[in-house]
């Protein structure tokens, strides 16, 4: 039985709590693909992965608006938005093991599914739905703390790297009290194979130039062409 064999003794170590109700933890570990190919399997963490979800965004929230006295609400959202992706928590999954720990149904495990982000990120969250069940907020807290917080507090580079749009846009706002406008400057290449080149601007100034294969690359670009470059801010 769960509760008397502590199968899952390195990840509680890893994570830094130490589960009362193990049955919750092999929950949060159980993809749904296991449950469907075991007959007498009665759960999946397809409802902690709901409750984590909340949990998370929560515990981010307060522990950015505690850090962060000075920082409009702009940016609080924003850097809550980032360190609450779904990227983010498959990455952070995969650098604790948790992966090795999931209960995966054959196909799925044939699949690679141990190394899939959805499934690291969907068991991330659901380890923290299952911290809160099992001892509440000041549990999940403890394994926010210990995992999440020191995500929190990367250089504003760093947060941004998947979001070069959002980090200009905070940048914008935070610095100019304005938001960057993007505008197409050039259109080259044949119809099936076109080249965009923008530029953004911040009232008459450009800040960044780049170039695509669509106008969202090409936006992504200029916008990172704004950052490395140092023009804002």
């Amino acid at each position: 039985m769960l509760g008397k064999k502590r199968v899952y003794r390195e990840l509680e170590k890893t994570i830094g709590y130490r589960f009362r109700d193990q049955v919750l933890l092999d929950m949060a570990m159980t993809h749904r693909s296991y449950r469907f190919e075991n007959s007498g399997e009665t759960y999946d963490n397809q409802r902690l992965e709901f409750l984590g979800d909340a949990v998370l965004g929560f515990l981010a929230a307060e522990t950015l608006y505690r850090n962060n006295p000075s920082k409009e609400e702009g940016y609080l959202t924003s850097a809550r938005s980032q360190v609450t992706s779904g990227r983010a928590f498959a990455r952070l999954a995969g650098e604790i093991g948790v992966g090795a720990h999931l209960k995966l149904g054959r196909g799925e495990l044939k699949s690679g599914g141990r190394e899939r982000d959805s499934n690291l990120a969907d068991a991330f969250e659901s380890i923290l739905g299952a911290c809160f069940l099992d001892g509440g907020v000041s549990a999940a807290r403890k394994v926010f703390a210990r995992l999440i917080e020191p995500l929190l507090d990367r250089e504003d580079e760093q947060r941004w790297t998947d979001n070069p749009k959002g980090a200009l846009q905070e940048r914008c706002q935070r610095k100019y009290k304005a938001s960057p406008i993007y505008r197409v400057v050039a259109e080259d290449g044949p119809g099936h194979d076109r080249r965009f080149t923008v530029e953004v601007t911040l009232g008459d100034d450009v800040r960044g130039v780049g170039k695509g294969r669509s106008k969202q690359d090409a936006e992504v670009k200029a916008a990172t062409d704004a950052l490395m470059g140092k023009r804002i801010g």
